[in-house]
């Protein structure tokens, strides 16, 4: 197998340093070597390396000791641990009320923005000052929602409210730098580095399986590592502080054992119903599986309780649909079932999975098969496959050194580089703030333009590929201006009619003013405006405006005093016409309308007095000597300034007339002299006598309707 590529890789973990060479002949892979030395000091914690160089040390033995068999090593593929890893949850949010539709350029800065928020919130939790501390080795949209609804794409969308919710993973750069430093004091280069779940999962759950939600469980000496697959994707890290060391120091309490010897006793257990163990005083005793388990009981339980909670805080209070447990705690006896119970799964839901099921892969050494060798198998041939590299890329400048999980995008770079992604776009333009009518209205400024992003001098997206060495540079978009808006835009539509008036032709608008002053519909809107615009809405605005005062006069009622008081006659008053129809000042009236205002007549004496129903004279029919006569007595007297008035004379509005009615005490004979030519006769030495319907009278007797009067004249005696 000599043709074969060789790699060699190291698992760092708390207890100890694991090194593998792994030959692999396209997807067939076959471990030549395995070794794994313990710490003999405090040297990993969380893991992270706290003493390089006691790290480095045994790395170098490892390198060493693999050299005499395998020639010189120069590259190694490591691993950062996953419980360094944090996750979190972000959303980011933007108004599109009004905005062109979005873009894949929009979403993308959209994500970008969300994934800071993710990676200001990690520092701050981890008393971090810098988000720039966190490399983002990765992140998954959960949701895009639109004005709350839940969209599969945002892409032309239109609405008020974009968000996106996403989850990212972070890693503290000081993880990575510690790692290299460790390997360079062994004269060792990173060839690649991977994440240890990533590296777990990669070899027992392809990506076909990711569909499904399985929880893998890296349990080591004292951390175990959580990562779950769901919906195609890795959707969450992470980790507790309890582990196989928890278990082993419990047997070696309840027993009396060195910790080596319980660390073996409960291995055996894991496999054997049975075992011998001979405890610190030399005693030997055999011990059943059944009586360690219910001895060591609250520590099981203890464990079992932290992986699952863990479990269900990562994957949003539910139970995954499996448990893969891999790492030597694994063997840890009946922590598959109680997982299994306290996640309400068959027990064959959780299963420890061992090197050997890991597809195409062979041993040099059949007896190799271990959960613990799962994850430096998986170091060796997930970074193989799709191992995470530095690059330096330069922003505006700035070298910017990035630790890459796939492939490097601008985007990318532009979140290493600290540039807050949100604040690239231009602000919108200041917005104006007028009151039209009393209403107070926001014209806000022109949209503000996204950020140009260069590479090398030419033109890229956020979602385009960068390469090691390439400069990028940024400059924020332009800012938005002020809305350039004349005053007819902010109208509902042209209010301009045509109308005919008393047979002439007028054309009539809305009067606007602004500012206290009129103007034209044209006018450019400026901030703080007052505008007021004057819609002619009846008859009575369209004569106003068109300052047909005289015809607003006709239209007024009849008005005049009489004896000192108001008085109105609507029978005086001008008519008005709309379309032939009668109509009134307060009318509304249309485009094309014909209206016709007929001017008020001026009553006469006698009119006024008919309207006001003032008896003005008494008629009496009567026949005098033979001949019909109407007798007539005025009643009422009108009087203007002093003036009698004649019944034929003109009264004028608002003019001031006395009305004075007279009492009606009826007709007398002697009434009818005023109105008769009396014929004396010629000898006057005769009397006379007045008669009534033939009887006699006197010049004072009353008379009525239809009587019949006459003189006779008596003839003196000779």
């Amino acid at each position: 197998m000599q043709n074969k590529e060789k790699l060699f890789a190291l698992d760092i973990g708390t207890r100890s340093v694991v090194g593998i060479i792994i030959e692999a002949d396209n997807d067939n892979y076959h471990v030549s070597d395995i070794l794994s030395i313990e710490h003999t000091e405090r040297a990993m914690l969380d893991g992270q390396i706290h003493d390089v160089l006691a790290v480095a040390k045994i790395i170098q033995e490892i390198k060493t000791k693999m050299e005499e068999k395998h020639g010189p090593l120069r590259k190694v593929s490591v691993a950062a641990a996953g419980r360094a890893l944090k996750t979190e949850k972000a959303s980011y949010s933007v108004e599109i009320a009004g905005k062109p539709m979005m873009t894949k350029q929009d979403i993308l800065h959209m994500e970008l923005a969300a994934v800071q928020q993710a990676q200001s919130a990690v520092a701050e939790k981890n008393s971090r000052e810098n988000s720039q501390f966190y490399y983002c080795v990765g992140y998954s949209v959960l949701r895009y929602t639109l004005d709350e609804h839940e969209m599969g794409s945002l892409i032309d969308q239109q609405g008020n409210i974009a968000r996106v919710e996403i989850i990212a993973t972070f890693l503290p750069k000081v993880v990575v730098e510690s790692l290299i430093a460790a390997l360079h004091r062994a004269n060792l280069e990173m060839e690649a580095l991977t994440l240890e779940p990533i590296a777990a999962i990669n070899v027992l759950i392809p990506p076909s399986m990711r569909r499904l939600n399985v929880a893998l469980v890296d349990i080591g000496a004292g951390t175990s590592d959580i990562a779950i697959t769901d919906q195609g994707t890795v959707i969450a890290y992470g980790m507790v502080p309890v582990a196989g060391d928890e278990i082993t120091e419990a047997i070696s309490d309840q027993y009396l054992l060195d910790f080596p010897l319980a660390e073996e006793a409960k291995k055996q257990l894991n496999n054997n119903e049975q075992i011998t163990i001979t405890d610190i005083l030399g005693f030997s005793t055999e011990i059943s599986r059944t009586d360690v388990i219910a001895q060591i009981s609250p520590a099981l339980d203890k464990l079992a309780d932290a992986i699952c909670r863990e479990i269900l805080q990562l994957n949003n209070h539910q139970s995954p649909k499996a448990v893969m447990l891999v790492g030597g705690g694994s063997q840890t006896p009946a922590l598959q079932q109680k997982i299994a119970e306290m996640l309400n799964l068959p027990e064959n839901r959780v299963a420890i999975r061992g090197i050997d099921a890991i597809n195409n892969l062979t041993f040099e050494d059949p007896a190799i098969k271990g959960p613990e060798l799962v994850t430096p198998a998986g170091i060796a041939i997930a970074a193989g496959k799709s191992p995470v590299q530095y690059k330096t890329v330069y922003v505006n400048e700035q070298p910017i050194r990035l630790f890459e999980v796939n492939k490097l995008t601008i985007g990318d770079c532009l979140l290493a580089s600290g540039l807050s992604v949100s604040k690239l776009y231009g602000k919108p333009g200041i917005a104006k703030i007028i009151s039209l009518n009393g209403q107070k209205i926001t014209i806000p400024g022109s949209h503000g333009e996204g950020p140009v992003i260069t590479r090398d001098g030419e033109m890229c997206s956020l979602d385009d590929l960068v390469e090691n060495g390439q400069s990028l540079k940024v400059i924020k978009g332009k800012d938005g201006e002020q809305t350039k808006v004349q005053i007819k835009s902010l109208l509902d539509s042209d209010n301009r009619r045509s109308v005919s008036v008393n047979g002439k032709e007028y054309r009539v608008s809305d009067r606007i003013f602004c500012n206290g002053e009129a103007v034209s519909p044209d006018k450019w809107v400026e901030d703080r405006d007052v505008i007021k615009v004057v819609t002619i809405n009846t008859i009575q605005e369209l004569l106003e405006n068109l300052e047909l005062h005289e015809l607003l006069e006709e239209m007024r009622p009849y008005q005049i005093k009489i004896n000192e008081k108001d008085t109105v006659i609507p029978s005086f008053s001008g008519k008005l016409y709309r379309n032939g129809l009668p109509s009134r000042l307060n009318h509304s009236f249309d485009n094309k309308d014909d209206i016709i205002i007929e001017k008020r007549p001026v009553p006469t004496v006698s009119e006024l007095a008919e309207r006001r129903q003032v008896l003005f004279v008494q008629v009496l029919p009567v026949t005098f000597n033979g001949k019909k006569l109407t007798l007539t007595k005025q009643l009422a007297q009108f009087t203007k300034n002093g003036t009698v008035l004649e019944l034929e004379d003109k009264v004028y509005p608002y003019e001031k007339i006395q009305i004075e009615q007279k009492p009606f005490e009826g007709f007398f004979f002697q009434d009818l002299f005023a109105y008769v030519q009396i014929d004396m006769p010629k000898d006057k030495q005769g009397g006379f006598e007045l008669l009534k319907n033939g009887e006699t009278a006197s010049f004072l007797t009353p008379i009525d309707k239809g009587d019949d009067l006459s003189i006779v004249w008596k003839v003196a005696a000779t």
